[in-house]
């Protein structure tokens, strides 16, 4: 059999034809993606504006945002155009790059939320030595190999994947991944699913063990911390924890819908999906906003000293106008 044709187009069979549900979706859609795109580039915007929050922390907090525009614009652009059009295709090579971005999405927020799972601990562990340890310097390395070795890991399974002879050209789902392209084979793709279970225990089961150790450690320390002591870590590390169990979770809908979803009704099956890249991204930067002091904090700063700013301008226009109008006279 004969490797698949860079021209080939695949065809969305969940989607059903346009009608008044389908743009009552899209509606939804837009409106979700316009708030997460929203808030996701209004936490961006006030870490990199607030210098008290260029921190460990905030810096992992400032990729995980990217990271969630990252994977809803992977996904949630296409799903709307499908919505709409009488066709719900993609090129096989837009596939390809759509599962590529999906899986970059996944596994490196699950390598972001276990820095920030190592930055709390060091915090509240050992904080004496915060500082020696969580340097610029190291930072900028953890993110490099956070970034890098995902990155090049999910390219060669990509191209395992790419390698497969297609013999259907139909996704029973609203996106591709990289399950759903492989089940389009007829072929046998041994070392890509041994390949895909060595990804799985690097890039979740190991991060997941992190998080648990790191979380384990700091509950211990806080039992024999002061009442004030324990209040400030679980302030502290609240967020995170939120943030990793909601992600965890919705990982774990996919997971789940990408091997059961025939035996599952089609709206169950359509949040499943969709969850994976609906939620996380757009609750994030809201859990954060609202949870973490500093940030709010910082929110309330900026726009206050734009409204300040606004209103002396429009006083200067105003005193320039009376002035001129008075010359004038």
């Amino acid at each position: 059999m004969s490797l698949p044709s860079l021209n080939i187009t695949l065809i969305f069979t969940s989607y059903g034809p346009p009608g008044a549900l389908n743009y009552g979706v899209f509606v939804i859609s837009l409106g979700v993606y316009l708030t997460t795109v929203f808030a996701n580039v209004t936490l961006m915007l006030v870490i990199c504006l607030d210098t008290a929050l260029h921190k460990p922390m905030y810096i992992f907090l400032f990729n995980l945002a990217i990271n969630g525009l990252i994977g809803s614009s992977a996904v949630l652009p296409k799903i709307m155009e499908n919505l709409v059009d009488d066709m719900k295709d993609i090129l096989y090579t837009d596939c390809i790059l759509q599962v590529f971005f999906i899986n970059v999405y996944a596994i490196c927020a699950y390598a972001i939320l276990t820095l920030m799972a190592y930055d709390r601990y060091v915090s509240i562990c050992k904080p004496l030595q915060y500082h020696n340890i969580m340097t610029p310097s190291k930072i900028r390395i953890l993110l490099f190999i956070v970034y890098c070795v995902p990155i090049c890991s999910l390219a060669v399974q990509v191209y395992l994947t790419s390698r497969l002879p297609l013999c259907r050209y139909t996704i029973n789902k609203l996106f591709c991944d990289n399950l759903a392209i492989v089940n389009l084979s007829c072929a046998k793709n041994t070392w890509g699913d041994l390949y895909s279970i060595c990804l799985v225990l690097a890039f979740v089961v190991l991060p997941l063990i992190c998080v648990i150790l790191s979380y384990v450690q700091i509950l211990f320390v806080s039992l024999k911390a002061s009442v004030n002591a324990r209040k400030k870590a679980l302030k502290t590390c609240t967020p995170h924890l939120i943030t990793f169990i909601n992600f965890s979770l919705a990982s774990l809908f996919s997971a789940i819908y990408n091997r059961i979803n025939f035996s599952l009704s089609k709206e169950v099956n359509v949040f499943m999906s969709i969850h994976f890249i609906l939620i996380p991204p757009r609750l994030h930067p809201l859990i954060y906003g609202m949870k973490t002091k500093e940030i709010s904090n910082s929110l309330k700063k900026i726009i206050q000293r734009k409204i300040l700013a606004l209103g002396f301008n429009l006083k200067t226009e105003q005193r320039c106008n009376e002035a001129l109008f008075i010359s004038n006279k």
